[in-house]
């Protein structure tokens, strides 16, 4: 073989992107425009809550994009998986509402906590740890957590169009039947009939419409467009330094005794979330797209946490809360993206962003409600692949499906999934003579016994 094959050949391996043949490069790139329009509020929400701890808001919208284009394109070469990271939601409002504005820690010491993170996922990776985790989830649980995914990320439409809206003597109730309603369930038609029709890119083209309908309605009625959430663009260029927020770890806190275990729990807390919310979101996506290998587990698994923890790393010293993976992705699945090419088209559209925000920023939640809602539905269907009839298998996945939406977290109902798994089937093996006991990993029991600390001490 020639030294110039075995170049190729070495790039190949650490580049798994460039092995790829015969790919549809046109669904690859809607796949990820698709992706990137869904969670393209990640742009103007990132900011706004992490401003609120005192960061510069400008510095935050072009940190938050540059930290998501390079954790996509990280995913795209090293893992060639179709998922996009950014800042992760719940994980910006721990960052800003509980640790600093409610712990009273700075906001550099914040990112400290985060950049920890990082750096202790990147050797969890490196030793196969999180990689055991994933793999180690039982077949009914990774399809309960895909239909789990799909009731989560549709209650968020339902939420983002305003049909859901919060009550509190019922939690949530149904609000008015609004124009940002109507909006939203005319995109929502557009995308079945045009999928019904196996036209490509059905739900872009509902984004599309939705967003026009959208703008248009604050063209005509701009002070109830303004109640509904619904902004026409305040311009088209615009591009903000990022070096206010840029790089500024504090060490010093691990000279402060006090300092340090207060940062201890946090760095925990974050580790926990952030965990589970990318094991999940692996799991779920690539079970509803048939990505899983012959074993039942996630391609290229352990390059695909690497790709988060680095990601994670690098957006802390960038100056923004952790980076993961993004559940939205789903939608860029289902819309054809199977390589790490929609990954990469995502990430160039956060890099544009940087300098376009304006346009990005102003697309409502009632035009990407419609994507979600339907991308829901679509993963809700792997619930059919879950033997309902075994109480051992069916209950904890009923868990982990009910409670993903209602606790509002991937992260918490794989938590409460894995753990009420754990108990029943241990607690089934006691009482069960020997041929009839059921096969429990000590990975799931170790995680189970780690969940048991966490929702007692750390909860």
């Amino acid at each position: 073989m020639s030294s110039n094959n075995v170049q190729q050949s070495g790039l190949k391996r650490l580049f798994p992107l460039l092995a790829n043949e015969n790919v549809n490069m046109k669904k690859e790139i809607i796949a990820g425009i698709t992706t990137f329009l869904t969670m393209a509020y990640i742009i103007a929400v990132n900011p706004n809550i992490l401003s609120k701890t005192g960061m510069d808001a400008g510095a935050l919208v072009t940190a938050t994009c540059f930290s998501a284009a390079l954790g996509c394109f990280l995913m795209g070469l090293i893992a060639n998986l179709p998922f996009a990271l950014a800042s992760g939601m719940g994980l910006n409002a721990f960052f800003a509402f509980t640790v600093v504005l409610k712990g009273g820690i700075s906001w550099q010491t914040a990112l400290t906590a985060v950049f920890c993170e990082g750096i202790i996922f990147i050797f969890l990776t490196l030793f196969k740890v999180r990689e055991a985790v994933v793999n180690s989830i039982p077949e009914n649980m990774k399809h309960a957590v895909t239909g789990g995914i799909g009731v989560f990320i549709a209650f968020v439409g339902f939420s983002g169009s305003g049909l859901i809206v919060l009550n509190e003597s019922t939690k949530v109730s149904m609000g008015h039947f609004s124009p940002a309603v109507i909006i939203s369930f005319i995109g929502l038609i557009l995308i079945a009939i045009l999928d019904k029709k196996n036209v490509r890119g059905s739900i872009l083209y509902g984004i599309v419409l939705s967003s026009l309908l959208a703008w248009g309605y604050a063209l005509i009625n701009p002070a109830h467009a303004k109640e509904l959430g619904i902004y026409l663009p305040s311009g088209v260029f615009k591009y903000e330094s990022m070096m206010p927020v840029m790089g500024k770890l504090d060490f010093n806190l691990f000279t402060n005794f006090k300092m340090f275990g207060n940062l201890f729990v946090i760095v925990c807390t974050f580790l926990f979330v952030d965990f589970f919310d990318t094991v999940g979101t692996l799991i779920g996506v690539c079970s509803k797209a048939d990505m899983l290998d012959e074993n039942g587990n996630v391609p290229n698994v352990g390059r695909a946490l690497m790709a988060d923890a680095i990601a994670t790393t690098a957006g802390a010293a960038l100056g923004v809360s952790t980076v993961t993976t993004y559940v939205e992705s789903s939608t860029g699945v289902i819309a054809g993206g199977r390589t790490g090419w929609t990954a990469i088209t995502t990430g160039f559209l956060f890099l544009i962003s940087m300098f376009f925000s304006p346009i990005f920023i102003s697309i409502p939640g009632c035009a990407t409600a419609p994507a979600l809602i339907y991308v829901g539905y679509l993963m809700l269907s792997s619930v059919k692949n879950i033997d309902l009839h075994d109480i051992l298998e069916g209950v904890p996945s009923f868990i982990t499906i009910t409670t993903m939406a209602l606790t509002y977290s991937i992260g918490d109902g794989l938590t409460l999934g894995i753990l009420s798994y754990v108990l029943i089937n241990l607690f089934y093996n006691l009482f069960s003579k020997k041929e009839d006991r059921r096969h429990v990993s000590w990975v799931m029991i170790i995680l189970g016994a780690l969940f048991i600390v966490k929702l007692l001490f750390m909860s």
